[in-house]
């Protein structure tokens, strides 16, 4: 072969094999993204764990803004505390889990914060899928489990994160819900709406206009002087009778 065939062979060749190593990267820069969860050593059952999230960026133009959790079953929003995380971002509890959000990040940087579980299920694998939402409006969806990964067979799946459990230790027990404090039940009470207490006497008004009626200023019934001044008027008109029965009897 004629040395400048050869020379543009190699070119050739060369030329194919970078152009082929180029694709080749691209296709394996996505597939290389994903979302992880760590906590090492954790054990199902296990109480006040820390779970470290940390969710690659997969975007080249815009920044990761918010990421929604989908909590597996046993743990509960109420279980999750927000511990650290990405400056100005906060959590907040949802109907299925929670959202931590908050400033947009620099374009490419990954977005890691930790929480704590009040206690692990009892499981051997915590599935937490995840939207990740960036500041253009872009959402990752990585939400597939394992046999669903593969996506076109090249790898280009979006896995959830998933969190291995070791054995529970021995003795290790469920622990309840801590109690909402119930209101201190209070004592049922007669008398007027009021809370009042009544007396045995009736406070309507015509039983109130009676009871004057029936009492003088001192208390005393008004029935007993009228009853005395009765007996008063009797008594003298009797003695005056008899007088004058003497007085006739005599004349």
């Amino acid at each position: 072969m004629p040395r400048p065939t050869l020379t543009r062979s190699l070119r050739r060749t060369g030329a194919l094999t970078a152009a082929a190593f180029a694709i080749a990267v691209a296709a394996a820069g996505p597939a290389a993204a994903h979302t992880e969860v760590e906590a090492e050593g954790a054990r199902a059952l296990d109480q006040n764990v820390a779970l470290t999230f940390t969710a690659e960026s997969e975007s080249g133009t815009a920044g990761i803004s918010k990421l929604e959790v989908i909590l597996p079953e046993g743990i509960t929003p109420e279980d999750i505390t927000y511990k650290e995380g990405p400056k100005g971002w906060k959590l907040a509890p949802t109907s299925r889990g929670y959202t931590v959000s908050g400033p947009k990040l620099a374009v490419g940087e990954n977005a890691e914060y930790v929480v704590a579980v009040r206690q692990l299920p009892d499981a051997k694998t915590l599935v937490f899928k995840t939207l990740q939402t960036y500041s253009d409006g872009r959402v990752d969806r990585w939400i597939e489990l394992e046999e669903e990964s593969a996506g076109d067979d090249h790898g280009h799946g979006h896995p959830a994160p998933q969190l291995e459990l070791k054995a529970a230790a021995p003795g290790a027990k469920v622990v309840s819900p801590t109690p909402a404090e119930e209101p201190t039940p209070t004592s049922p009470t007669t008398g007027t709406p009021s809370g009042e207490p009544t007396t045995g006497a009736s406070s309507t008004p015509s039983a109130q206009a009676a009871a004057d009626d029936t009492e003088g200023d001192d208390g005393t019934p008004v029935a007993v002087p009228l009853g005395i001044g009765a007996a008063v008027v009797v008594a003298l008109g009797a003695g005056a009778w008899w007088f004058r029965s003497r007085r006739g009897g005599a004349s």
